[in-house]
């Protein structure tokens, strides 16, 4: 009869219509209506028998008696199967599933069938987009994974991640967020035993993938990010720790991994959940667990993603990415992160300026919060670099090109940014080091500015003078910045002579900008109480209670340094104070210098050398035998009149103070022009005509003296009576010349040796006439004796050896004989009482001393 149902026998006691369905031999299928015939309407009781009909036809099995009849069915088959609910909304048939882990956990030889049953069953329902029923078989599959501790859990896993990659492949991304979330809770799961032969590949391509997204509703495309971050995130956490694992620090899964974290952590949102908050959540626990001979493979991807994508420059994501790995990782292997910014660094020297700029103020950044850490066993390398790149900075912007070819030019306003980047940089990996590496450091620094006549010009060949004043300049700023926060009790520690004395030679240099950094190098090194900062402005009023004082007196080291290198400190801060070119910065600097000396290296002798080194400094102004300029001269009284008064509030008799104090009342009336508050301003005010300074408005030597008397320092009266000379060295190694009276010794001392017999010294008288001639002479001197110098070099070029060996062989008789004589006026014998000298058969010098004899 048409349109009537087949009938069915009655089912066992038991079994429901559903579980029979499902045990239909595999390849039977549900015949299909022919078109245009429809179902016809049913009443309720034979609509669902048809309902479960078909749902016999879906559930196919394996063929045979047991695919028949439901009850002969796999006890484990019937268990899953009772876990699906007839309405997939209804979601998961909880008590069915309490039996289902119960039977697992009672026979885990069955886990791997169960397992597998359940993929099928999961593939089914995805194949047919009953997505209700994949949620259903993945929760289901996650309860035995977290019920099942035990050695079959493998074979249960590799089930569960086959069906995660199934799902992963899909085209829906809301499956792709379902398995993520699945793998992320499996691998939360401590397992007990280790797995050699897992693979996560394809979860890391496919994760990084996803981090990429770019779907086209953009709350989507925020879930499906955020859950690719979880997914690599859960991948850390599994394989980190285990090294039977796959491992996750190679090369080719830290490629994937770390772009597609900083992708996403350059978009920043505030909100929480964002892409960029969970990236960097993820981002510090991979570093963090990151071992030492991890590091680099972990920085190498962030360090290509910057350059391939151009995030060096403005913008800070460079520095804040850093930021986040330094702190990160552990403070024992930041020195690696250093030295593969200093390489990377190096591998860009020709790369435009904005891109060098910004990795070094990555350095930066990265050595202050490294400074709990270390630099690295090559400290020195790291200041060689950076030196290195401001010389390289120096050629570009002189050549206007930052390659060889000169193809890709360059602007001075960006290789300035870079060279004040360095500059930071250099000051902030000092900061970071102990004392002793710091004068290390200022000692290797100084070893590399150039000098002329004495180090060779650092830099390109072209570069010449301006190459070198610049480089000159740049080396100095840095070693300011080293000792801008240099901190040393001792200053022999701070200022030893093999620094100190290349240091001194620059104040002599003809420009002042390089004058003024040494002026502020040498205030900061001595400045031990941080005043120099106090002193902001040269004036007469100021009051020393604003500095911090010494309690004691000088240490021994202080009085050594006093002793060794004060009377040449004294000197250059008198041949700086000559140089016309000086402006108000320089007399700034050279003030804030002698107050600093004032109160650091107090006591009568030190205070007594500057009173004699400041009334030598106003003579210098008063006297204009240096032909300076009426500012110049102006400028020199007003740091004597600031730095006397100064000097007189720090211990000398009051009778000193009240002197300083008149005086500087009778400028302040008269002179004004002498004082320091209308010199060293924006406006000076200078005399329209000539200086000429009355005497009443000079510091007096008698008064000085007189106000001493009677006090500690009276013992220092003397001294201060005699006038400061600078000290006349051939420390200048500017210009190596020495002076016109030295020249002068030197050739009479030479002709008066070989022309007088010793017996009976000749004595010439020095006249006018004979400096004249000496002098007029000079040049046929130096041309005769060049051309004896000739002549010897040819001679033992084109002799021949036995001519050669004659000449040196009498001369090696005639120096015998010379000193056959002199042994012979040493070694003549006392004379005797009776006034008749005995002499000796065997001179002393040839007798022979007896075995034991000790010499």
């Amino acid at each position: 009869m048409p349109g009537t149902l087949p009938s069915f026998p009655s089912l066992p006691r038991g079994m429901t219509v559903p579980a029979l369905l499902s045990s239909l031999p595999r390849g039977v299928t549900m015949p299909s209506l022919p078109r245009g015939v429809t179902m016809p309407t049913l009443p309720e009781a034979p609509r669902r028998l048809l309902q479960d009909c078909c749902s016999v036809f879906d559930h196919q099995t394996s063929g045979g008696v047991c695919g028949c009849c439901w009850a002969l069915r796999p006890r484990y088959k019937r268990l899953v199967d009772n876990i699906f609910p007839e309405d997939p909304e209804d979601g998961l048939v909880k008590a069915n599933m309490e039996k289902l882990t119960f039977f697992a956990l009672s026979a885990p030889e069955k886990l791997d069938r169960i397992a597998a049953y359940l993929s099928e069953r999961l593939t089914r329902e995805l194949n047919r987009h009953r997505y209700g029923y994949v949620c259903i078989a993945l929760e289901a599959m996650e309860q035995l994974l977290l019920a099942c501790h035990c050695q079959s859990i493998n074979l249960l896993v590799e089930s569960f991640l086959s069906t995660l990659r199934l799902l992963l492949e899909a085209e829906k991304p809301h499956l792709h967020i379902l398995a993520t979330n699945s793998f992320v809770k499996f691998a939360n799961i401590e397992e007990d035993t280790p797995s050699y032969h897992r693979s996560y590949d394809f979860f890391v391509s496919r994760f990084s993938e996803m981090c990429h997204s770019d779907h086209e509703d953009p709350d989507t495309k925020i879930k499906i990010r955020v859950s690719g971050i979880c997914g690599l995130q859960g991948v850390v956490r599994k394989t980190v720790d285990d090294e039977l694992q796959v491992n996750i620090w190679e090369p080719r899964h830290m490629e994937q991994i770390v772009p597609a974290l900083l992708v996403n952590l350059e978009h920043c949102h505030s909100n929480s959940g964002s892409p960029a908050e969970q990236t960097e959540v993820c981002f510090r626990e991979l570093l963090g667990r990151a071992a030492y001979g991890h590091i680099n493979n972990a920085i190498k991807p962030v360090l290509m993603h910057l350059d391939s994508h151009s995030l060096w420059g403005g913008g800070g994501f460079a520095v804040r990415c850093f930021q986040i790995i330094m702190f990160s990782i552990q403070s024992q292997h930041s020195h690696l992160v250093i030295q593969q910014l200093l390489g990377h660094l190096d591998a860009n020297s020709r790369s435009p300026a904005s891109i060098r700029a910004g990795i070094v103020e990555v350095l930066s950044e990265a050595a202050v919060i490294e400074a709990t850490g270390s630099v690295g066993p090559t400290v020195l390398e790291v200041f060689n670099t950076l030196l290195r790149q401001l010389r390289q900075s120096v050629d570009y912007q002189l050549t206007g090109y930052y390659d060889n070819a000169g193809k890709h030019r360059t602007t001075s306003v960006h290789e300035k940014t870079l060279q004040d980047a360095v500059i930071k940089t250099i000051g902030s990996f000092a900061n970071t080091l102990p004392v002793y590496q710091r004068s290390e450091v200022m000692l290797f620094i100084m070893g590399k500015i150039p000098v002329p006549g004495i180090y060779p010009a650092l830099g390109s060949p072209n570069a010449g003078f301006e190459g070198s004043r610049m480089i000159q300049v740049m080396l100095l700023k840095s070693l300011l910045q080293v000792s801008e926060r240099y901190e040393s009790s001792n200053l022999l520690t701070a200022l030893p002579s093999s620094f100190l004395e290349p240091l001194l030679s620059f104040t002599l240099m003809e420009d002042p900008e390089i004058r003024l950094l040494v002026l502020s190098i040498l205030t900061s090194l001595i400045d031990r109480h941080q005043n120099a900062p106090r002193i902001t402005t040269v004036s007469v009023t100021f009051d020393v209670s604003v500095l911090e004082q010494k309690e004691d007196g000088c240490s021994r080291h202080d009085n050594l340094f006093i002793r060794k290198h004060a009377q040449r400190l004294y000197r250059h801060v008198y041949l700086a104070c000559k140089e016309e070119n000086n402006g108000p910065n320089h007399y700034q600097a050279l003030f804030s210098l002698l107050a600093v000396l004032s109160v650091e290296l107090i006591n009568e002798e030190v205070l007594v050398d500057l009173l004699r080194l400041i009334l030598a400094l106003q003579e210098l102004g008063a006297s204009n035998q240096e032909n300076l300029s009426v500012f110049n001269r102006c400028s020199l009284h007003a740091v004597c009149a600031a730095s006397l008064h100064l000097l007189s509030q720090l211990g000398p008799p009051p009778a000193l103070h009240q002197h300083v104090t008149q005086v500087i009342e009778s400028r302040q009336k008269d002179a004004p022009h002498l004082l320091p508050e209308n010199v060293l301003c924006d406006q000076p005010r200078l005399p329209k005509a000539d200086l000429k300074v009355d005497k009443a408005f000079l510091f007096i030597q008698s008064k000085i003296c007189e106000a001493l008397i009677g006090s500690s320092y009276s013992a220092q009266c003397e001294r201060l009576s005699t006038p400061y000379t600078p000290q006349l060295t051939d420390e200048d190694r500017l210009s190596r010349k020495m002076s016109i009276a030295d020249t002068v010794s030197l050739q009479m001392a030479i002709d008066h040796a070989s022309t007088s017999d010793p017996q009976k010294p000749q004595i010439e008288q020095i006249t006018f006439e004979t400096l004249k001639n000496t002098i007029e002479d000079r040049g046929a001197v130096e041309e005769e004796e060049r051309r004896k110098r000739m002549e010897v070099v040819e001679r033992f070029q084109t002799a021949p050896f036995e001519e050669i060996a004659a000449l040196c062989g009498s001369r090696t008789s005639l120096l015998q004989s010379k000193l056959d004589q002199v042994f012979d006026l040493i070694v003549r014998p006392p004379p005797s009482p009776s006034g008749q000298s005995s002499r000796r058969s065997t001179p002393i010098f040839e007798m022979k001393f007896p075995d034991l004899c000790v010499y």
